[in-house]
């Protein structure tokens, strides 16, 4: 028997000074509401100008929840976005940054635009970057860390994965009575020891073939020997059933994992976790892997499997996560790409469509994309172009020159490929496709720089 989470938490005392502790806040939800007034934006400013004011505003917004930090490199907006749906099965008085403004400022800012409105804790699940976990921490005192995944991402920010890990583990050794819900199909995630108690999710694994990741994948390498890690059974990239020959290190005891998949398509996918069946509406494999941190999540917060099912069946689009949006009569589903484990899973994804459809691809390289665009390079370009999945292309965003030759080397004939750099004249171009169904792939600058000009132009409503 699971013992579930204690909810009655400790009462947090905030660092900095009350009175100007309250005149941050009051200047901060001054900003954000007239930026959501009369500009519709404001994701982080509002916690810029409150933090500006007093550093330590954090603990004095935070004092009254319980706070969940969810972390890693790939999945944490929709794992946040589910574990919200879960526990609001349960609970009333949650807070989160639906924007996906995961550093300081944003998350401050999630706290200035939400204030609380009952007596009692509150609980916060905040999605947050990985450099941002200690100080997160520092303020917040969290009571679980849900750990998705790392993968190499953003090397010009964080480095190589272990130095990225290392970030996370500085958060989590300032809250050692925090449980810990990590992907224990990661090898990384196990590597070390805990302070904490710790629970592991995954993929039921029944096999005992011995495999090997294929040669360029990332974090195969023993983090205990470095000896060349073995499989039973490999979901995608480094994740999957374990093993070293060499010094015994293995994937730890599961709590919680998919006992069965039965459907992917582009748009849904059917599964169980624990024997109990589960239907979400959004495409592949790695997002089945954040319903289950969501599902061990909701056990942990006694919320129960049949309330997991009503939260999993609601079906609204995270930002930039598969949303749809109509340009014309095209029906044109947007997807965040920002590296090559996410963009290989994306491109496996979309090759299930069983109807023609055209691929677009939108490049940025600012901070917030990472300047490096090399990643994409390691993208399965090849095999997606061989395979005949797309019947056109577009290239465009400001390293539009990159993708659109990378689509060159890739194999996409000449007369499939449009380069088109400026945004608005992508969306134009858009209702011109051959195809009803467009994927766009995008960096998440782009992305932002997209949805403004589609609310612009009346395609969808401003803001997020």
């Amino acid at each position: 028997m699971i013992k579930p989470l204690n909810l009655r938490g400790r009462t947090i005392t905030a660092n900095s000074n009350s009175a100007k502790a309250s005149t941050a806040a009051f200047a901060g939800r001054g900003a954000y509401w007239f930026l959501h007034t009369f500009l519709k934006g404001g994701s982080s400013l509002p916690g810029k100008i409150a933090s500006r004011i007093d550093p330590d505003v954090l603990a004095h917004l935070g004092r009254d929840y319980d706070v969940i930090v969810v972390t890693g490199t790939n999945g944490k907006t929709l794992t946040t976005n589910l574990i919200v749906k879960v526990l609001k099965q349960k609970y009333n008085e949650i807070l989160t940054n639906p924007t996906g403004s995961n550093m300081m400022q944003g998350i401050i800012t999630a706290f200035l635009a939400q204030p609380k409105s009952g007596k009692g804790r509150g609980i916060a699940v905040l999605e947050v970057d990985e450099a941002n976990v200690a100080p997160v921490a520092k303020y917040l005192h969290p009571k679980a860390f849900v750990l998705t995944n790392i993968f190499r991402d953003q090397m010009d920010r964080y480095g190589e994965f272990y130095t990225t890990y290392q970030k996370i583990l500085d958060g989590i050794n300032l809250a050692p009575d925090a449980l810990v819900i990590a992907n224990g199909d990661a090898p990384i995630f196990s590597s070390r020891e805990f302070k904490n108690p710790v629970r592991y999710f995954g993929f039921e694994s029944h096999s005992t073939e011995d495999l090997m990741a294929p040669p360029n994948t990332d974090g195969v390498l023993c983090p205990v020997c470095s000896h060349i890690l073995h499989y039973h059974d490999i979901t995608y990239s480094n994740l999957g059933d374990f093993f070293c020959p060499n010094c015994g290190f293995k994937r730890p005891e599961l709590t919680n994992q998919v006992t069965q998949v039965n459907e992917l398509t582009p748009t849904h996918s059917t599964f169980a976790i624990d024997q109990h069946p589960y239907t979400i509406q959004i495409g592949g494999m790695y997002n089945i892997y954040n319903a289950l941190a969501a599902y061990a999540v909701g056990e942990a917060f006694e919320v129960s499997p049949d309330e997991v099912a009503k939260a999993f069946a609601y079906d609204e689009k995270v930002f930039g996560r598969q949303e749809v949006v109509h340009v014309g009569d095209k029906a044109v589903t947007l997807v965040l790409v920002k590296n090559p484990v996410g963009l290989n899973e994306v491109l496996d994804m979309i090759s299930h469509q069983d109807k023609p459809f055209a691929l677009a691809t939108l490049l940025n390289a600012n901070y917030a994309d990472g300047i490096d665009t090399s990643w994409i390079w390691d993208g399965n370009f090849e095999e997606f172009v061989a395979g005949n999945h797309a019947t056109s292309y577009l290239a465009g965003g400001e390293r539009y020159q990159d993708i659109a030759y990378r689509f060159k080397v890739a194999g996409v004939p000449e007369d499939e490929l449009q380069i088109i750099p400026d945004l608005g004249d992508v969306i134009k171009a858009i209702p011109e496709f051959k195809e009803d169904q467009v994927y766009l792939l995008a960096t998440y600058t782009a992305i932002l720089q997209l949805r403004k000009k589609l609310a612009d132009e009346g395609y969808i409503k401003a803001g997020f």
